[in-house]
C-alpha cells in the first residue's frame, strides 16, 4: 500500500496563484477548485490512501515561543477564506483532512509519516510537498517527497545531495 500525504496549505497557495494567471474572470474559489482537481487526478491515478493537512489557523504554538514567527498578517484574504471551504470540499470527496489549529500542517504530515511507517502493510509514504522542512522525514525510498509542480521524486539520496 502507498500512503499519499498532501500539504493542503501549499497546494492551496499554488493553485490560488496559478488560477489567477489562467483566468481573466476571477472565481471566488479558484484555489479550492484547483486543489480539488489535482486531488481528483491523484485518485484517478490510483491513490487510495490519501490524507491532506491544512493550516486551518496560520498561527500556532510557535508564535508564543518565537516573536516574529509567521502569522496571517499580510496574507491574501481570499486564500484565508478558502481554507475552510477546501477542508469541507475534500471531506465531501471522502479524503481524510487534518485541519490544524494549535499545530501546523507540517506537524500533522510528520506525525502521519510516523504512524504509516509503523504499519507493515505500507510499502511507501509519499509526502506531496516540496517543503524542505519535511525532508527530515524522508527515509530511503520508503518515505519520499514528491514535488508535483516540477514532477520530481525526492528520496533520501536526493535529500542528502
Amino acid at each position: 500500500m502507498i500512503v499519499h500525504l498532501v500539504d493542503g496549505t501549499y497546494e492551496l497557495y499554488r493553485q490560488f496563484y496559478g488560477q489567477l494567471g489562467r483566468h481573466t474572470d476571477e472565481h471566488e474559489n479558484a484555489g479550492v477548485m484547483g486543489v480539488l482537481s489535482s486531488t481528483l487526478q491523484l485518485l484517478q491515478d490510483g491513490a487510495r490512501h490519501v490524507g491532506v493537512a491544512t493550516d486551518h489557523v496560520i498561527e500556532s504554538f510557535r508564535n508564543d515561543l518565537w516573536p516574529g514567527y509567521k502569522t496571517s498578517d499580510g496574507m491574501e484574504p481570499d486564500i484565508l477564506r478558502q481554507i475552510p471551504v477546501l477542508e469541507d470540499a475534500l471531506r465531501a470527496m471522502g479524503v481524510t483532512v487534518w485541519a490544524m489549529e494549535e499545530f501546523e500542517a507540517d506537524d500533522a504530515l510528520a506525525s502521519a509519516v510516523r504512524v504509516a511507517c509503523e504499519d507493515r502493510r505500507v510499502h511507501q509514504v509519499q509526502l506531496l510537498t516540496p517543503d524542505k522542512d519535511l525532508g527530515q522525514c524522508v527515509s530511503g525510498r520508503r518515505v519520499v517527497q514528491v514535488d508535483r509542480r516540477n514532477d520530481v521524486l525526492i528520496d533520501e539520496a536526493a535529500v542528502r545531495a
